[in-house]
């Protein structure tokens, strides 16, 4: 709270604070802050209790919620350090920092680094290191006495630190079990037959012998670059400027891969903690630098709230999240290759302004039904065009330019007789009458969707002023007592 919204607390540094929630019908205090603490509450207390203690105390009720979005916020952060964070709520996170070490020159830098950073905004952490997620989680959250080594330390947590509901916990505690050590020293198949299977497996997970998953946030890219600055830049172009370089290598990289990028994710990692996270995809895959910064700086300037570098960026990561083949094509001399590349980057460029689900086109579907026979997909994700059939030079089209959806009821029809063409018929209070027709063209309904659906007799009709209809009778005088016509498109 002091950290977001800092305006709260101008000449209040000393107040008090305490969220709430309530437990079994009473409201308990939840999380304190250090001038609560120092004045003597502590979890657990009932809010009445508190008040008598501390009438100056500031109350807010418990938000999971914006818990939740603030530990999203601080494992952003942390990806400073690695790539592999995972989630322990309601207030841990679990870092994978194997192979990252190296970065920051020992286990102790790096947690130094992240101390230090993380008071910054307020926060008090405690951490610990460990063989296995499991044995680093229980040692951060349960104080034990000191210990030479780690097995040892893990010995001397207490019951609480197997991570048991709390009827399991009281019970190891009845039975004498006070330590992570006592129950270790008991057989397995005692533990989980006497207090569950779970209590066996916590065991072996904190012995190492079962290693617990980390269930990582994001997917790790197969490739990353980046770039670390002892002191942090200021100006968003410079960050631009070094994502183009750290695009350069990556395409390096996937070149040497034989492959091409088709998501990208940058992010900005600020001094103060804050990460700002740029992403764009392709429709194909690419490794063309000068198309990917293109497609950031246009990110860019469609975001909502612009980039702020507030005290500057002290590390720039790109990451390429999907890379799929990109073999090496052959330009044809028509320049039909340039031409689909060219409308690849127009679609790219469109999605990243837009929204890759805005920008559409059309794609054919197998269907008989005329204003069935396509459907929009995303362009990005669209199969390739299919060839349309073309009509000979010199013959009219064979379909409207312009179809109606749904069709347009015609109020009258004359016909010579009930299944010949159409001789005149009036829509939208205009007569037309017919100079030319052709057809019926005859369209049954899709049987294997349903069998009451009408046959369709088309007429392709010019009237006497040179306008061109695409018309339908819905239904055959042996189907339906009177069939209805509708006009479907026109063709100019």
């Amino acid at each position: 709270m002091r950290t977001m919204r800092p305006h709260l607390f101008v000449g209040r540094a000393e107040t008090p604070i305490a969220f709430v929630e309530t437990v079994s019908g009473g409201v308990r205090l939840k999380a304190l802050d250090r001038a609560a603490v120092r004045a003597g509450l502590q979890p657990g207390l009932t809010l009445a209790d508190a008040r008598a203690r501390v009438p100056e105390l500031e109350v807010y009720e418990d938000d999971a919620h914006a818990d939740h979005e603030w530990l999203e916020r601080l494992a952003d952060g942390c990806q400073r350090y690695t790539p592999s964070v995972a989630l322990d709520e309601p207030d841990g996170l679990i870092l994978d920092i194997a192979g990252c070490v190296h970065e920051f020159e020992g286990e102790r830098r790096l947690a130094a680094d992240l101390e230090e950073r993380l008071a910054r905004r307020g926060l008090l952490v405690r951490h610990a290191f460990g063989d296995t997620p499991d044995t680093a989680r229980a040692l951060a959250r349960y104080a034990g006495a000191p210990a030479p080594d780690e097995k040892r330390a893990v010995k001397r947590l207490p019951v609480a630190a197997l991570g048991l509901d709390e009827d399991a916990t009281t019970a190891l505690s009845r039975a004498g079990l006070k330590t992570v050590g006592d129950v270790m020293a008991r057989p397995l198949a005692t533990i989980a037959a006497r207090f569950g299977e779970e209590a066996a497996m916590m065991i072996r997970r904190l012995d190492g012998s079962v290693k617990g998953p980390i269930v990582a946030r994001r997917t790790v890219a197969k490739i990353g670059v980046e770039r670390r600055f002892a002191e942090p830049i200021a100006r968003t172009e410079y960050a631009l400027e070094m994502l183009a370089e750290l695009a350069t290598e990556a395409a390096v990289q996937l070149a040497d891969r034989l492959e091409g990028g088709r998501r990208w994710e940058a992010r900005l990692f600020r001094a103060d903690g804050l990460v700002q996270r740029l992403r764009i995809e392709t429709g194909q895959p690419t490794r063309d630098v000068a198309l990917l910064m293109r497609l950031f700086r246009e990110r860019i300037d469609s975001l909502a709230d612009p980039l702020d570098p507030g005290f500057g960026y002290d590390l720039v990561r790109l990451d390429v999240a999907l890379a799929e083949k990109l073999d090496a094509s052959q330009l044809k001399l028509e320049g039909g290759e340039a031409q689909k590349g060219e409308v690849a980057q127009l679609v790219d460029q469109l999605g990243t302004r837009l929204g890759r689900a805005r920008v559409r086109r059309f794609s054919a579907r197998d269907s008989h039904i005329p204003e069935q026979a396509e459907l929009m997909l995303p362009a990005a994700e669209a199969p390739a065009p299919t060839p349309w059939t073309a009509p000979e030079t010199g013959e009219p089209p064979l379909r409207p330019i312009y179809l109606f959806d749904p069709p347009q009821p015609i109020e009258s029809m004359m016909a010579e007789v009930p299944d010949g063409p159409p001789h005149r018929f009036r829509w939208r209070r205009t007569v037309h009458d017919v100079a030319h027709s052709e057809g019926p063209e005859r369209i049954a309904g899709e049987w294997w969707r349903r069998q009451d659906i009408p046959t369709r007799d088309y007429y392709r009709i010019e009237d006497r002023r040179g306008r061109r209809f695409w018309i339908f009778r819905h239904g055959l005088y042996s189907e339906m007592e009177a069939p209805r016509w509708y006009l479907h498109g026109v063709f100019a």
